[in-house]
């Protein structure tokens, strides 16, 4: 089983437009250190599927018929944004698997074009995919969110973003069995402050000790922790990583 971490930036991305902060900067001059919207790649055997679809050249990176549909984690733009231009494709149907959400995101259910969205997931479920199983994990955000637990060819991975915390169930459902990787939200340094929404590096890590891991890498990264990073990478613990648009885990 393999994980492509497509994107890990937050909504603004890395550089953030006008901004000049070191991690900006730094991202302007090197293409490395640019973030794209979060999404991912899941292959297991002849299953290849994408964790979110915020990336907005979908149809160029992405074939026809070269991947089974898309997990949806949730319907912000961001996350999704990339299903407006692919439902208007000819000649096949592309399963979109993701929360129960009424919105969605602008006219995509009133005008589908080929995309399904005939299935959402309920809490808890698990469905299999030949090789792959995915069971829908809820998570704590401003609207109807799902991680997903990928479990196939003796591995198993939890792909959480976005949250801020586990719910009590989700972190109980995760510790049943030991994970060996853990692709985890994580937006913000340190913050004085209890964050809203996402994950900052405290709370991230304070999620990574309770579900133990063998080894976590950060996405949905934004710019200010970037630039803590700059200054602080050593300080990160030793399974932990962040994560870099293209690698493959």
């Amino acid at each position: 089983m393999r994980l492509t971490l497509l994107g890990t930036g937050d909504a603004r991305q890395v550089p953030v437009y006008g901004c000049e902060c070191q991690a900006c900067v730094r991202a302007g001059i090197e293409a490395r250190w640019r973030r794209q919207p979060c999404c991912a790649l899941i292959e297991c055997g002849d299953q290849r599927w994408l964790i979110d679809s915020g990336l907005p050249n979908l149809t160029e990176r992405f074939p026809p018929r070269s991947f089974n549909g898309i997990f949806q984690t949730h319907y912000h733009a961001d996350h999704a944004q990339g299903l407006l231009h692919l439902r208007w494709g000819q000649g096949l149907v592309i399963p979109v698997h993701g929360p129960t959400d009424p919105e969605g995101l602008a006219d995509l259910y009133k005008h589908p074009g080929i995309l399904d969205f005939s299935q959402p997931f309920e809490a808890f479920e698990t469905r299999c995919f030949d090789a792959l199983s995915v069971t829908a994990l809820p998570l704590l955000h401003s609207r109807p969110t799902l991680g997903y637990l990928l479990e196939g060819e003796g591995r198993r991975i939890a792909y959480l973003t976005d949250t801020v915390g586990l719910p009590p169930a989700t972190e109980a459902w995760l510790q049943r069995q030991p994970l060996d990787l853990l692709v985890l939200d994580c937006s913000m340094p340190p913050q004085p402050l209890a964050p809203r929404n996402h994950n900052d590096l405290n709370l991230a890590l304070q999620c990574i000790e309770e579900l133990q891991p063998e080894s976590a890498v950060l996405t949905h990264v934004g710019h200010t922790l970037d630039a803590w990073l700059i200054e602080h990478r050593g300080e990160l613990p030793g399974n932990v990583s962040v994560g870099i648009d293209g690698v493959v885990l």
